[in-house]
């Protein structure tokens, strides 16, 4: 095979180019256990039959939910695609309420779950799904038929001519799956994406990779998330091994076993990184103390292309010989990073690219499968503190208003069931309004400063940028959360979710020994002085108009399941508003 249209051809192109006997890799029982690239298609096949003699047909939809990602994922995905239906994967921390309309508005007809945990999430949902006909597990549950079951019913190879038959009428321009987006306001929408659109965007970003075959890369981030998923293709399609983590919590034992060559990850992934390593840092004294902070402090100075001077240099030397190399060896010792989904602190590229582990942000949403533009090492295409150059094959412009819009064969082929949303996103021209703020500079690098349904104006008539100034906040060690508020109102004020860990430690580094609640922490005088001066400093770096004049601690912490943060991590800013109405009308005097 030489040339690959739709998404289930790139398993037999690698058998074909890069046969490798670790193609896919999970953890079972504590053990690695690898499918080759001919196991993996004899897979493939295997599930497609046993999905066609189950009764499913061309078109149908089935939901996909998986707390973490494993090889079966990826077979039946495969499988799915090649007999025409659709995977509409879904994230398994969304609440009831968002799994209901998805499956509705999908009308799924079929469910796979990992584990039994989601099992009865679904279960929990199904008289409410009046198109869901079964649900199967990976896993083996009482009472459902689980992956082994699957298995065994497509070693009858008498449906494999349907099979067959189905995939030549299959277009590279057909539908392949239907992503609905986390949404940080209203619900869910679907985005249809075809084989072409995430195929164009593999080969069009498939030079910026920095990886190739027999490298080894471990997968962790959601595979439901285009982002990831469409890398684990670009891997497969490249002859990479696969390696899937087991979980978050135990990525970093995952990657000094695998030791992969690169992982993709979001900025929280990197902050806790970060954190875990200063922790450390300031746990340590004397001579060895100053040398970290030492090491810090350069790293934070970090040039990529020697930019910086020969004496920088010869202290960075240094510096990796005697903290740095500390670093990477626990990073498994040859990693590099991918990060996107949000903007990340320059000071932690730099810090973590000085320390030989560099990262790449790129930029991109669920309606352009997924990547716009990446950094890269090679042909001069990095600069720290962008999104990186445009893609291959993309056409960027920006719209007189700020907004960025792209064009090219990665734009998806609209909203499922909404024509009239999908009008608004493209317009007559092909482009796509991505919704976010920024500009290109004059070495054509691309950067975003806010997304443009969130920026409001005070009631003074300036625009206020919340996401730049939030970014700014959590920069701060103090700060673990910002949301920047006051639309239509005299200044811009903050809800702040402090960093408990750090406060902790910084308290007790300052002879307190009382062990404080979250709550008591966040009324406490000290801190919220102290998050005061953090505010200070960052008001400096500000315009008067855009500087955070009231800002109140909120008492717990922001996460997924309480629903302060999208699956991937974005704020929910309508819900996080509606928790902190009382602070909020405190702010502006305004009645509860």
């Amino acid at each position: 095979m030489t040339n690959v249209t739709r998404l289930f051809d790139i398993p037999y192109f690698q058998l074909e180019n890069y046969p490798i006997e670790n193609a896919l890799v999970t953890k079972y029982n504590n053990e690695w256990t690898p499918i080759s690239s001919e196991e993996y298609i004899e897979k493939i096949n295997t599930v497609s039959r046993a999905l066609l003699y189950i009764g499913v047909k061309p078109k149908d939809k089935i939901a996909v939910v998986c707390s973490n990602n494993r090889t079966e994922w990826h077979i039946l995905d495969m499988a799915i695609m090649q007999i025409g239906a659709y995977n509409v994967p879904i994230y398994p921390t969304i609440p009831k309420e968002d799994y209901i309309y998805i499956f509705n508005h999908a009308e799924v007809s079929y469910c796979f779950v990992s584990d039994k945990d989601l099992l009865e999430k679904i279960k929990d949902v199904r008289d409410e799904v009046i198109s869901l006909k079964e649900i199967f597990s990976f896993d083996t549950i009482e009472n459902v038929r689980s992956w082994k079951d699957i298995l065994l019913l497509g070693e009858n190879t008498e449906k494999q001519s349907e099979v067959d038959n189905i995939k030549k009428q299959i277009s590279s321009t057909d539908m392949a799956t239907i992503i609905y987006t986390s949404g940080t306001t209203g619900k869910p929408k679907g985005v249809m994406l075809s084989h072409d659109n995430i195929i164009s965007d593999i080969k069009n970003c498939d030079s910026r990779v920095p990886v190739k075959a027999g490298d080894i890369c471990l997968s962790f981030l959601p595979v439901c998330h285009i982002f990831e998923r469409m890398l684990t293709y670009l891997y497969q399609y490249n002859g990479i091994r696969l390696y899937f983590a087991e979980s978050f919590e135990k990525i970093a034992v995952n990657i000094s076993e695998v030791k992969p060559r690169l992982i993709t990850v979001v900025p929280r992934v990197v902050e806790k990184v970060y954190d875990s390593i200063y922790n450390k840092g300031i746990a340590l004294s004397g001579i060895a103390r100053n040398l970290f902070f030492w090491a810090l402090k350069l790293g934070y100075r970090y040039e990529p292309y020697g930019k910086n001077s020969w004496w920088y240099y010869l202290k960075l030397k240094i510096a990796r010989k005697l903290i740095f190399s500390k670093w990477k060896k626990a990073l498994g010792g040859n990693l590099q990073m991918i990060c996107g989904s949000a903007a990340l602190q320059p000071r932690l590229v730099r810090v973590f690219s000085a320390a030989g582990i560099p990262i790449w942000e790129g930029y991109g949403l669920t309606e352009t499968s997924p990547v716009i533009s990446v950094n890269c090492k090679k042909g001069n295409l990095w600069k720290i503190g962008t999104i990186g150059k445009p893609i291959d094959n993309i056409e960027v412009k920006i719209a007189e208003d700020g907004e960025i819009l792209c064009k090219g064969n990665n734009i998806m082929l609209g909203y499922y069931k909404n024509e009239e949303q999908t009008n608004e996103a493209i317009d007559k021209d092909g482009f796509f309004h991505t919704g976010d703020i920024g500009y290109l500079d004059d070495d054509g690098f691309l950067t975003i400063t806010d997304r443009k349904k969130e920026m409001f104006k005070t009631s003074g008539g300036k625009y206020i940028a919340p996401q730049y100034i939030e970014n700014k906040l959590k920069q701060s060690r103090f700060i673990e959360q910002a949301m920047v508020v006051g639309d239509g109102e005299k200044m811009p004020g903050a809800f702040i979710q402090i960093n408990f860990t750090f406060v902790r430690e910084w308290l007790k580094r300052h002879g307190e020994t009382q062990i404080f609640s979250d709550i008591e922490l966040t009324k406490d005088q000290r801190v919220r002085e102290r998050i005061g001066k953090e505010i200070e400093r960052i008001n400096k770096r500000l315009g008067k108009w855009e500087q955070v004049k009231v800002f109140e601690l909120t008492p717990d912490e922001w996460s997924i399941d309480a629903g302060h943060l999208t699956p991937t991590l974005k704020l929910k800013r309508r819900i996080i508003l509606e928790k902190y109405k009382d602070i909020y009308n405190k702010f502006y005097n305004k009645e509860s």
